[in-house]
Formats: C-alpha cells, sequence, structure tokens
C-alpha cells in the first residue's frame, strides 16, 4: 500500500509538471522587455505576467513570482494586474553582460519552475569604418577595395561595400565573406573611363556607421604589370656609361607610361632611383657607373596621366661594369725591429683593403718594393701577396717602402709609406666604453703638438698576439679624439686597446687602455686551496679566473664560510689579491668555504671547499712533541740505569772495603793476644769498619816529626830481619800482618793506639772517620775526654794505578799497613 501511494505521488507530481510547462508553452507565462538589446552597461526593465488559467494547478492567491539572470537569482516587485493575472517587475540598473538569458519562475509546491524566458544581448553600435582604398586588377578588371574597421561592436554587425554609378542609385558592390575587410567589386558594376562613388556601411541592431565617400575612376587605380628587362651593355668607348632595354606587358601597351630605373652595388646600403623615364622608349642610358662593379637592376611603370599605383618592381637583373686598374691611397700601418748582427731590418708591414669604389674591380693582389717604379724599369719586389699583411726584411737604414694595388686592367700608383720612429708624444688620456654589443667607442685627449692622424690598435685578450691583421684602423683627422671600432668586437670579450698619434717626423708613443663592449656575470669562479690551517685562522689561496671566462672586469671577491650550526660569515676581498687568511675560527669544526667572483653584471659562486680546524696550533704542537720526546728520552736514560745499576752503582756510589774483613782489623801484637779489647758502641752498619790499628815501636830518644814535616836523615844501620807475626783473634776475620821492629838498634817499648773504624752509611756525609785510643797509661794522642777521640783530619781515599810499595812518608807509623779482607787485596788504601 505505502509503495502504491507513493507511486500515486508521483503520477499526479509529473502531470502538475507538464501541465504547467504546457501551460507556459499556452502562454501561462508573458515575459516583456523595453529592449532584447541594448548598449552595454545601460538599465534594462522586464516584466513576468501569469495568467492563471493557461497555468493548470496553480491557485488563485498562492502565486510566487521570481526572477533569474542566467544562474544568478535576481529581486522583482509583484502585484496583482488586470484579468486575475499576477505580474512582477525587474529593473537591472546596469547590464554588463553581453548575451544573457532572464528567466521567470514560479513557486509550486516548495519548488520553483521556469515559466517563461527572454534572452538579452548588449554591445556598442558599429564603429565607422576608414582608410577606404581600391585597386584595379588589369587582368580580370576587378576592383578589390579594402578597408580598417574600428573597435568591435560586441554584436552582430553586416558589413557591404556600397557603390554608385552617375545618376544612378547606390548598389551594393560586395560584401566581405566572414566578417573581413576586402571585397571585389565585378566589372558588371563598374563605369570605366568615369567617376564612382564608393564607400562601406556597417549595421547592428544599435545602428548604422559609413565610411568617407571615395570617388574616383577605376582606371586611375589600375595597377599595371611590370616590365621585363632584356639587356644591359657598356658604352665601348665611355666605360662608366650604360645603355638598358626593357619590354612592356601586354595588358599596357596601349597606355602611355612613365618608367622608373633603380639600381644598387651589393656594398651600396641605398638603392640610386633613375625617374622620368618614357615607358614606350624601349631603351634608355644611364652614366656615372663604377668601373669593374657589379650591380644590380629593377624598373617599374604607371599610366603617366594619372597618379594611380606604381606597378611591382621587375625581376631583377645584375651586371657588371669594365674594369681599370685601381686608384686611391692605401692606407698602411708597420712595425719595425733590427735583427741578428747582420743589421737587417724585420718590417711587418699591414694595409686595409681598397674601398670598392676605389678598386675600380676585383683586386688580384698587392705588391711591396723598396724603391719606386719608374718609367722602364720595375724594381723587384718584396713582397707579392693576395693578404693584407707582410712580413719581409730590408737593408738596415730603410726609411720608405712602396705599396700597391693590381687587378686584371691594371696596377694602382704606388703608396709611400714612411717607417718612422716612434719616439713621439703620446696621447694625455686614453678610455674606452661599450659603443653597442660590437663596437667600442674610444676616447682620448689630445697631445700638446697636433698629430697628422691616429692609429688606432685592438687585440682580443685570449687571442694570439699579432693575429688579427685587421685589428686596426686610421683615423685621418688629427684633430678629432673619438673613434668608433666595429670590426671584429665581440660581446663578453676582453680587448687591449693602443693609440699612435702620427706626426710628420715620427710616431707617437702609445697608451693602452682595456675595454668590454658588453659585460655579464663570470662563467666560473676560482678553485680555492687550502693552504695551511691552525685552531683559529685558514689560509686560503686560488688561481685567478682566465680571461676568456671573466666576462667583464672582475670588481671583487667575496668568501662565504660557515660552519655546522649554520653560522655563516662572509668577507670582500680585493680582486688583486689570490690568498686570504679567515680568522677567528673555532677550534676543531669543521666549515664549508665557497668563494664568489663578481662583475658590473653580475656574480658566480665557486664550489664549495670543505675544511676542519685543528685542536692546536703548529707551536702547541711542536711543544708537545718536544716534551713528550724529552720525556721519552729520560724514561730510556732511567731504564738504562736500572738495566746498569751495578756501574752506575760503581760510578755514583762507589764499594767502600769492609774495615772488619781488614788486615789491620784482624792483626794484633803477641803480648796484646790476651787483651781484652775495648770497642766503642754498636754503631749502624756501614760498609767499611777498621778494627784496631797498633803501633808497636819507636827509636828510643826519638820523636815523631810533626805533621806534614819529613824527617831528619840519621846515620844507616845495618837492617836486621825481624819476622813477621800473625795473630789470629777471636772475633777477627781473614787475616792480619805483623809489622817488624824497627832497624835502627834495639827497640823499645812503645805505647799502641786501637783505631775503631766509624760505620759509613748513605745517610753520613763525608768520609768514614778513624778513633785511637792508648792502651798504655800514656796516651799516644791527647784524649781530653773518656772515649775515642775524633780527628777530623784523618781520612782515606782509594787509590788509583794500583797499590803503592809503600805509604807515604807522613804517616811512618802506618807503613806497611793493608787493609782489605780477601787472599789477595785489590785495592789500596791511604790514610
Amino acid at each position: 500500500m505505502a509503495r502504491h501511494g507513493a507511486g500515486t505521488l508521483f503520477l499526479l507530481w509529473l502531470s502538475l509538471l507538464w501541465s504547467v510547462r504546457l501551460g507556459g508553452t499556452l502562454r501561462c507565462a508573458l515575459v516583456a522587455l523595453g529592449s532584447s538589446v541594448v548598449p552595454l552597461g545601460s538599465a534594462i526593465m522586464a516584466s513576468c505576467t501569469i495568467r492563471l488559467e493557461f497555468c493548470h494547478g496553480l491557485e488563485e492567491g498562492k502565486v510566487w513570482i521570481t526572477w533569474m539572470l542566467d544562474n544568478e537569482p535576481m529581486a522583482g516587485s509583484q502585484h496583482r494586474g488586470p484579468g486575475g493575472t499576477e505580474v512582477s517587475n525587474l529593473t537591472l540598473a546596469q547590464f554588463n553582460r553581453t548575451q544573457a538569458k532572464l528567466w521567470c519562475l514560479v513557486e509550486w509546491n516548495g519548488a520553483k519552475q521556469r515559466v517563461g524566458m527572454a534572452e538579452i544581448r548588449a554591445g556598442y553600435p558599429p564603429a565607422k569604418p576608414f582608410n577606404l582604398s581600391c585597386v584595379l586588377n588589369l587582368s580580370t578588371y576587378g576592383l578589390t577595395c579594402q578597408w580598417e574597421q574600428g573597435p568591435d561592436s560586441l554584436l552582430p554587425t553586416n558589413v557591404t561595400l556600397q557603390c554608385a554609378q552617375s545618376r544612378a542609385p547606390a548598389v551594393t558592390g560586395c560584401t566581405p565573406q566572414g566578417g573581413g575587410r576586402v571585397c571585389t567589386v565585378p566589372r558588371r558594376l563598374l563605369q570605366l573611363y568615369r567617376e564612382m562613388e564608393l564607400w562601406v556601411s556597417a549595421t547592428n541592431a544599435l545602428g548604422t556607421a559609413e565610411s568617407e565617400r571615395l570617388r574616383i575612376d577605376p582606371m586611375d587605380v589600375a595597377k599595371l604589370d611590370p616590365p621585363a628587362l632584356q639587356s644591359i651593355q657598356s658604352i665601348p668607348f665611355q666605360t662608366d656609361c650604360i645603355t638598358l632595354a626593357w619590354e612592356l606587358s601586354h595588358s599596357t601597351v596601349h597606355m602611355e607610361l612613365e618608367c622608373e630605373l633603380r639600381y644598387r652595388a651589393p656594398e651600396d646600403p641605398a638603392w640610386a632611383l633613375v625617374t622620368g623615364i618614357v615607358g614606350q622608349a624601349g631603351t634608355t642610358q644611364r652614366c656615372g657607373f663604377l668601373f669593374g662593379t657589379r650591380y644590380h637592376f629593377q624598373m617599374r611603370c604607371r599610366r603617366s596621366s594619372a597618379r594611380g599605383y606604381w606597378s611591382e618592381w621587375s625581376p631583377g637583373r645584375n651586371y657588371t661594369t669594365h674594369e681599370k686598374a685601381p686608384t686611391g691611397k692605401l692606407d698602411a700601418w708597420w712595425s719595425t725591429r733590427l735583427a741578428g748582427t747582420g743589421g737587417q731590418l724585420e718590417v711587418q708591414l699591414r694595409w686595409k683593403a681598397l674601398r670598392w669604389q676605389e678598386a675600380n674591380g676585383r683586386v688580384l693582389g698587392y705588391c711591396v718594393t723598396l724603391s719606386p717604379r719608374r718609367r722602364g724599369r720595375d724594381p723587384p719586389a718584396v713582397c707579392n701577396t693576395t693578404h693584407t699583411q707582410c712580413n719581409f726584411s730590408a737593408p738596415a737604414g730603410t726609411r720608405r717602402v712602396y705599396l700597391s694595388a693590381y687587378n686584371a686592367a691594371g696596377e694602382s700608383a704606388a703608396t709611400e709609406v714612411v717607417l718612422l720612429e716612434r719616439k713621439g708624444q703620446p696621447v694625455a688620456g686614453l678610455w674606452a666604453v661599450s659603443g653597442g654589443e660590437h663596437s667600442l667607442c674610444v676616447h682620448w685627449e689630445a697631445p700638446p703638438a697636433p698629430p697628422a692622424a691616429y692609429i688606432l690598435e685592438w687585440q682580443r685578450v685570449s687571442s694570439a698576439p699579432g693575429g688579427c691583421s685587421a685589428c686596426w684602423q686610421m683615423e685621418q683627422d688629427g684633430a678629432t679624439t673619438t673613434a668608433l671600432i666595429q670590426d671584429g668586437i665581440e660581446p663578453f670579450q676582453r680587448y687591449n686597446i693602443s693609440l699612435y698619434p702620427l706626426y710628420n717626423h715620427a710616431v707617437g708613443v702609445p697608451v693602452h687602455t682595456t675595454a668590454y663592449s658588453k659585460q655579464k656575470a663570470p662563467s666560473d669562479a676560482p678553485k680555492l686551496h687550502l693552504k695551511s690551517i691552525s685552531k683559529s685562522s685558514a689560509e686560503l689561496c686560488w688561481d685567478p679566473v682566465p680571461v676568456e671566462m671573466q666576462n667583464g672586469f672582475i670588481t671583487g671577491y667575496t668568501i662565504f664560510w660557515a660552519n655546522s650550526v649554520a653560522e655563516v660569515a662572509s668577507t670582500a676581498v680585493n680582486p688583486t689579491l689570490s690568498s686570504f687568511v679567515i680568522q677567528d675560527l673555532k677550534p676543531s669544526t669543521l666549515y664549508r668555504v665557497h668563494i664568489m667572483a663578481s662583475t658590473a653584471a653580475g656574480s658566480t659562486n665557486g664550489t664549495s671547499l670543505t675544511l676542519v680546524t685543528t685542536v692546536l696550533d703548529d707551536n702547541e704542537i711542536q711543544f708537545l712533541f718536544l716534551t713528550l720526546g724529552l720525556i721519552f728520552v729520560l724514561f730510556i736514560l732511567l731504564l738504562i740505569c736500572f738495566q746498569k745499576n751495578g756501574r752506575v752503582k760503581q760510578q755514583f756510589w762507589p764499594s767502600v772495603p769492609d774495615p772488619a774483613n781488614s788486615s789491620l782489623g784482624k792483626w794484633v801484637p803477641a803480648e796484646l793476644q790476651q787483651e781484652p779489647l775495648s770497642v766503642p758502641g754498636v754503631r749502624e752498619p756501614g760498609l767499611a769498619t777498621i778494627s784496631t790499628v797498633t803501633v808497636l815501636e819507636r827509636a828510643a830518644g826519638k820523636q815523631p816529626p810533626p805533621w806534614g814535616k819529613e824527617p831528619s836523615p840519621e846515620p844507616a844501620a845495618p837492617a836486621v830481619p825481624q819476622p813477621y807475626v800473625r795473630q789470629e783473634g777471636p772475633g777477627r776475620a781473614g787475616r792480619g800482618w805483623a809489622v817488624p821492629e824497627h832497624p835502627r838498634g834495639p827497640a823499645e817499648t812503645v805505647q799502641y793506639a786501637r783505631v775503631v773504624g766509624e760505620g759509613y752509611t748513605g745517610q753520613q756525609q763525608g768520609p768514614p772517620r778513624l778513633y785511637l785510643r792508648s792502651s798504655s797509661a800514656q796516651p799516644l794522642l791527647p784524649e781530653p775526654s773518656p772515649g775515642p777521640e775524633r780527628y777530623g783530619n784523618l781520612w782515606f781515599h782509594r787509590g788509583e794505578g794500583g797499590c803503592p810499595e809503600e805509604l807515604p812518608a807522613t804517616f811512618p807509623l802506618l807503613q806497611g799497613l793493608r787493609i782489605g779482607g780477601a787472599e789477595e787485596p785489590r785495592d789500596c788504601w791511604a790514610f
């Protein structure tokens, strides 16, 4: 049921829509406009009338009318009209669209339905045509006219060409196709040899515009066919004159024509024009042509009685006049130098080719001689060439050479070239600026003495020296101070320019300058190289940009550097420098560096260079290595010392014999074997200990000599051999030796003394000391206090060079005393 009800409702809606549309077709709604075509930007008024009797399904009093301009909603005013109609009026204050559709809509059941529509177009009235012109084609006798139209009217416009004969109504001559501006009036509408009136008419919905009236005789605007050139010949006896013949077209043979002739040589920038030639004559003569020159000729004609159109120029015809010997003077420039020891003069001579006005034909070559040509004698040529330069040798002192050109008709008069010395005054100043992409304008200040002429030389910097023979020119006016160079100048190339003043008796010293005709950014930038680096600076160097890639004068370099945290810095460098030191860098930091080369016209960046600063400077590194080296040397020395401990100890701490093991410590007299020895208290052990020294005997009545003096000689007595007594005692180690009796007579009992040695250690300063103790009531030495007496002046040292045979005389009581603990003592000691 629900589905059936929905279908019924849909059918009712379709039927209502059909009835509304059908009713609209049957004048349910009427949309009225003041005008369907209006000027652009004007106001529009429209009304929509709904007639309910033709709109089925709309109830009276419930009709709502709305508007839409294309898809844009518009608001109008609605009221009830006569006869039960509903009317809505709409006013558009300014219509700015060239074309639009205005819709009238009604609302039914919440939906808007289009019930009426009107189309609106907007534009301008047609513009007035102008510049009407017509040409009569004699082949078809059709009059072709063309004109120019003004601005577009934005509306459909009908354009026609109107024509009227005398005493006849105007007719449409032709209509252009596709909105064009050219059309052709057929022959049947034309009246030849009589004046006609023609104009252009343009019409659209907003009006009509007509051009100015053109009154012409169609024959006056006839365009004739060009004549055909037949032949061109030179007059034999006047080689600068020619005879030219032509033929008219068949369509113009019955007309009176006037013709024009034009000609020019390839070197001429403009045509030479000859007027007033009668067309029916068929031939004409003309003089003043150059010798040996190729010319191009053309001809055209028109009716002589009218001011109509000229025919097209005839097809061209070329002709070369007769030759004769060249004329004129050759401009020459030279350079000289002495070669070798033979005194030969090496000459480089350059000259400018003859102008075509002076060549009188095709130049076959140039000849250089050292003397002028005279009648009946031809001097030998030092140079004969087809080029414009020559190198030759001449005898020393040569000051003049002679240059001439020749062609098939003969040789020119010789030009005398004086080889002047270059010692004259130079110009005061010289500079050059661009005169265009392919020219340079050179300026200078005249020297104090006015010269007769100037020689201007230029050379591209990258080209080989002397490789351009045409890179010079002569300025014949000595008063001029400017010149224009145009030969061989290219943009972005550097040129060296030199200026020589020419005086009557000398050539001025040259002045030089450089210039570019046009500059741009360099093609490349220098490549950076790292020369040295430290912890806070880096020295960079680079090679200059080749001159071919500079493209202009380098105004400066800019060096940029940045670290890993994007701290960027830059500095400008003078273009004359080729190295730079970057300061205030951070130690052990990575940097990227690049250089930019600049000219007046732009800049170019080079490739980047990556570098890392050091942790220490060179001086610090040298000091560090020196310190480490010293430490290493000391370590090696200590190691050697430990390895050679015995030798080092022997050198610095020599071994001291142990007195306890000496013969003195073990020797005791026989009568004292049972005597207990009193030894000093135990002391710190040492390397050497002397146990006991006993004085056995002394001559009666004799006193020992004072210390340091030799004893007085006495009468010799026969020596009685005395036996040695060896004593071993308790606590003694090794062996001792007995001292023999004195050989001088009967011995008396002498006191003995005990010498006790104090222990010697490394903590004790100075040599070991000996202590003497008297063994009887009368001491051998004074003893101010109990106990052993310390004697500071008693010392001993190790002997050198082996053991002496006897002790010094200052110690007579100790002669023959040997100290040691070994069976064969190796060391001898003196006290």
